[in-house]
């Protein structure tokens, strides 16, 4: 593994040991201090692009699409913007099931004021919908979402094998915006180790559609951290067939304009180890890899995608990455298949104006990647 290239696994598993301290400050927030440029809550979401790539049209298979919401275990609000609090969906998570909102005919913020944390043992799914109107946001401040098989305070999940191995929560967000998530400041070691300023899920699984992500952030500086938006570990693998259960982002934004994209040392919008991924009909679009010195140094990998791992796979399809930076390696994604059995395969797509960091594949602009094949590019744009 060159260390200008990837993150061993070794260094992954880290994140995993150790008791997780039941504060919210170390379940996610970040200086509760910080200055509107540090992430704090003055992004409006009304300004921001619809969910998805428009020119995206790759049909959704049915593990992929929105789940039914008909009978939500908990709606919360009562009508208007006021009832719906921080306090209760905080709440409502905790509890797990299916989560609506009832906040009014107008669209609506809820400014978080504790991570929402998801508990291992309250059923196998947890949906949230936000139905189009409304969005999270984390004030600039904190974590929005956290969820982790192996986190002790959140239980560990019911059944045979250990918090690796364990299924865990299937984790669905759709029809929801998030918005000045701040995992800056959350130690790395802990169980829930540093990245992902929207969403951190280790284990389980996620699911994303019809979503958009906004000015989230993470630290700057780290040879691992990175998922600005959206941090996932996991590794319930299968020898030789890639992750059991692969992360699904359909029809979403993140970035999509000048002055809402998402940064994190590594991986502005997407982090992950040990991960695979299917990205359908979305855009990427704005975000950064802030970090520089690479995985031997201080990161700067991966300025929309970065994928770290071993069996992994990253199918991108009818969607759009365009105007991502990395100080590093790989302006669009960075891809690294340790044992180069991964592969990478871009479908009916677009990349362009990823400017070139300090290294790249050669002849795959915006693109540094070690697999088990070259990237199979498919009816696709691989742009300067």
């Amino acid at each position: 593994m060159a260390t200008t290239a990837s993150v061993s696994l070794a260094a992954a598993l880290l994140l995993l040991l150790g008791v997780a301290a039941c504060s919210d400050t170390d379940n996610g927030a970040g200086d509760a201090s910080s200055s509107p440029s540090d992430g704090a809550a003055t992004t409006n979401p009304q300004d921001g692009p619809p969910a998805g790539y428009p020119d995206g049209h790759a049909p959704i298979p049915a593990a992929a699409q929105a789940e039914d919401v008909s009978s939500p275990t908990a709606v919360i609000g009562t009508g208007t913007p006021s009832s719906c609090t921080s306090d209760a969906f905080v709440a409502a998570v905790a509890n797990g099931g299916v989560i609506t909102f009832d906040c009014g005919p107008d669209p609506v913020t809820i400014v978080l004021t504790a991570t929402a944390k998801v508990f291992n043992d309250k059923g196998t799914k947890l949906v949230i919908d936000g139905g189009n109107k409304v969005s999270l946001s984390g004030g600039g401040k904190l974590r929005i979402l956290y969820m982790a098989t192996c986190d002790q305070a959140q239980v560990y999940p019911p059944g045979s094998g250990d918090c690796n191995t364990n299924p865990g929560v299937e984790l669905v967000v759709q029809n929801i915006t998030f918005v000045d998530g701040n995992a800056k400041g959350v130690p790395e070691g802990m169980n829930n180790g540093g990245g992902g300023g929207a969403i951190y899920a280790q284990g389980g699984s996620l699911k994303v559609v019809n979503s958009r992500f906004f000015n989230n952030l993470c630290d700057d500086l780290g040879s691992d951290v990175g998922g600005g938006a959206i941090r996932k570990l996991d590794y319930l693998v299968a020898t030789g067939a890639g992750p059991s259960h692969p992360v699904w982002i359909v029809n979403s934004t993140f970035g999509g304009k000048a002055g809402f994209g998402n940064s994190c040392a590594n991986g502005g919008a997407l982090s992950s180890i040990g991960v695979s991924w299917n990205i359908l009909n979305t855009l990427l679009s704005e975000s950064a890899a802030v970090g520089h010195g690479a995985n031997s140094g201080q990161g700067g990998n991966g300025g929309a995608i970065y994928n770290d791992g071993n069996e992994i796979v990253l199918n991108i399809t009818s969607s759009l990455i365009e105007n991502n930076k990395a100080n590093e390696g790989g302006s669009a994604v960075f891809f690294v298949s340790n044992n180069q059995t991964g592969s990478i395969t871009v479908t009916d797509s677009i990349t362009r104006n990823n400017p070139r960091g300090t290294f790249e594949t050669p002849n795959l602009p915006g693109f540094y990647v070690i697999a088990k094949d070259p990237a199979h590019i498919v009816n696709s744009q691989i742009l300067r």
